[in-house]
């Protein structure tokens, strides 16, 4: 059965999931919003306004030529008209319509912001094309163009298109003040663009002189403040919220409630940092973009904070550590992190150009405010935010900013309380192994029925891969499928997912993992690593899963379900870069790296019969994508017969030259 995001059985899901208090609080905000509808208050007016959270002297001097000439050359692109936003182009961005979707044609309605059906995509086109153009990202692209050239044709664009966006969503008018981590993500931008802006003689008249920009700044800011997203749905969209009011409430300073808003987002943001981070610094969510995504909200806050010489509790800057040390401790020898759960290539901010790595950023960033650690790996790549950032944060070593903490001497391999344990072996093989929560609250909105399942890399490549995410809404049977247990590198029963969907972003039940080994002592000495994990979702049954990784570059998967005899099927996704032979349950594995041939066999379960599959659509099969809004084919590997409760299903994988 298909249950669409917004429909009444959707609701219904959705609505068994919550608590008493996030069912009052839901009530008060749907009362608010019938109020909201027909009394809308005037912003009070603003005399005296400045901006002083400036750049410090020099900082743009730092930033690195090669990063500067990335920059740059985006910049370009984006004056030209020209960008790309989840694998569709747009060559309209000189003078953007803010509510055209390319991909479908459609065009948002208008009319009262809560009235507009946005899950609805053939009402209102697929929403994250519009949305993501109107988080002036662009802009802040732009902006730091200006920054680093002095040329002023990138600042009056961009003063064209806020006026324009201004114009165009009155407040509480139209599709961009729907959702609050929009509105949030929007203000940490126009905070950048103004900063970035500085020098430019027009900075002052389009911000702090202009009554439109007060107007729209202390509506996003009410918005904020009125709708927070709560209960169930505090995930990484509570911290975009947060993070961007506190960072307007910081530098636009300007309201008679900019002190209260200040002080209640820090709050906020302090309380939900925390319950959105496990202790071993990885984000509860369990889908790796978030993390990177909460980080950098996290990251700059912080700098807004410091920048307005305004208090951050201690744990903020813990928490932001330990979420560092821990993408360190997690990425592979190329700083690819895990693909896991849920990824829309979402970004907290953007001043750099295309080919910059986003996890290498983040890593110099982190090593630029919190020192590296012996064991990090080495970043060789260059980016314009570390500098900016850099310039206004606090070294977190520095006196009164954060309390002595112990971190880890040698590089963690195992996160207990996220389930996730990584083997690496020789030749740069890196394998992720997942026995932690089905996902992040009761509705576990971005996770997927992944439990046991591995992720296996070579120097980078992906061989047994994850497959991704590719869409959020208007296309569900994708949706499912790239969700679902059959999507990932894990056993299926009775073609069931081991999670029961609600629907889209809603998981019923959830399966419970739990690892019952994690041995990875002496990894570097030539010892087998070993993990070992199972999950109750196919109840009475249960799946047990074994994983060895031996000093010969050899990896074994054993596969145990304890029950009453089932269906089966095991899949294996191979990345888009590998190719497979297969020949009853051998299949041999090649591809390319760097120009060299690499080459590896999998030996898969002989009860079960294998097939290939790949780039199938009906139903779909044997795809991967690679970004959002992005899929290609891909083989995919799938086993297919019955349990019979008394030998397990055997894989293993040798690569080939080790």
């Amino acid at each position: 059965m298909t249950v669409s995001a917004g429909s009444p059985g959707w609701y219904l899901r959705r609505l068994s999931r919550m608590g008493p208090r996030e069912v009052a609080g839901r009530v008060g905000d749907t009362v608010r919003r019938r109020r909201w509808r027909s009394a809308r208050p005037a912003a009070p007016s603003v005399t005296g306004a400045g901006f002083t959270s400036v750049l410090p002297a020099g900082t743009v001097a730092a930033v690195p030529p090669d990063a500067a000439k990335r920059l740059v050359a985006e910049a370009d692109r984006l004056m030209a008209g020209h960008a790309e936003y989840f694998g569709v182009p747009r060559d309209d961005l000189v003078d953007p319509d803010w509510f055209h979707d390319p991909k479908t044609g459609r065009r948002a309605p208008q009319g009262y912001a809560f009235d507009v059906p946005y899950r609805d995509e053939d009402a209102v086109g697929d929403i994250k094309q519009i949305w993501e153009l109107s988080r002036h990202h662009h802009l802040t692209v732009l902006a730091a163009a200006y920054a680093v050239t002095g040329d002023e044709r990138y600042a009056e664009r961009v003063a064209g298109h806020l006026r324009s966006w201004w114009a165009a969503n009155a407040p509480l008018r139209g599709v961009h003040w729907t959702s609050g981590i929009e509105l949030g993500i929007r203000l940490l931008s126009w905070v950048w663009v103004r900063r970035l802006l500085d020098g430019w003689p027009g900075a002052a008249e389009l911000f702090e002189g202009n009554p439109v920009a007060h107007r729209q700044i202390w509506h996003h800011q009410r918005w904020l403040a009125a709708f927070p997203s709560r209960g169930s749905s505090a995930n990484n969209h509570v911290i975009a919220e947060t993070a961007g009011q506190f960072a307007a409430a910081c530098a636009f300073d300007w309201f008679p409630s900019s002190a209260r808003w200040r002080a209640d987002a820090l709050r906020s943001l302090e309380r939900q940092l925390r319950a959105n981070t496990f202790p071993s610094g990885l984000n509860r969510e369990l889908a790796s973009e978030y993390h990177g995504l909460v980080l950098e909200l996290g990251l700059a806050a912080v700098a807004e904070a410091d920048a307005a010489d305004v208090p951050v509790p201690a744990t903020v800057r813990l928490v932001l550590l330990r979420m560092t040390d821990a993408l360190a401790a997690v990425v592979d020898d190329r700083l690819r992190p895990p693909r896991q759960g849920d990824a829309d290539d979402g970004h907290g901010l953007i001043v750099d150009g295309a080919g910059t790595d986003r996890w290498g950023s983040l890593l110099a960033t982190g090593e630029a405010v919190f020192g590296r650690l012996a064991w990090w790996p080495t970043v060789t790549g260059t980016d314009v935010r570390t500098p900016l950032l850099a310039a206004l944060v606090r070294p977190y070593a520095k006196e009164g900013t954060a309390p002595a903490v112990s971190r880890p001497a040698d590089r963690p391999d195992r996160f207990a309380d996220a389930g996730m344990t990584v083997l690496r072996g020789p030749e740069k093989i890196w394998c992720r192994c997942d026995g932690g929560p089905h996902g992040f609250l009761s509705i576990a909105a971005h996770a997927h029925a992944d439990a046991l399942s591995v992720e296996v890399r070579h120097d980078g490549v992906d061989v047994l891969a994850d497959p991704g995410t590719f869409c959020y809404h208007g296309q569900p049977e994708w949706r499912r499928y790239f969700r679902s247990t059959l999507g990932h590198n894990t056993l299926e029963l009775d073609g069931e997912d081991q999670s029961v969907s609600g629907g889209p972003f809603l998981w019923t039940r959830h399966a419970r993992s739990r690892v019952l080994v994690a041995d990875t002592s002496g990894a570097g000495d030539g010892a087998t690593v070993r993990w070992c994990a199972e999950h109750d979702g196919y109840r009475p049954s249960v799946h047990r899963r074994r994983v060895e990784l031996t000093s010969a570059g050899e990896l074994r998967v054993v596969d145990e379900v304890r029950g009453p005899r089932r269906a089966v099927r095991l899949a294996f996704h191979l990345g888009p870069a590998v190719t497979a032979e297969l020949t009853g349950n051998r299949a041999r594995l090649a591809w390319t790296r760097d120009g060299e041939d690499r080459s590896a066999v999998l030996d898969l379960p002989g009860q079960l019969s294998w097939g290939a599959h790949r780039g199938e659509s009906d139903p779909p099969l044997g795809w991967y994508s690679a970004g959002f809004g992005r899929k290609e084919p891909a083989t995919t590997l799938v086993g297919a017969g019955f349990t019979d409760g008394t030998e397990g299903f055997t894989t293993v994988l040798r690569f080939q030259g080790q």
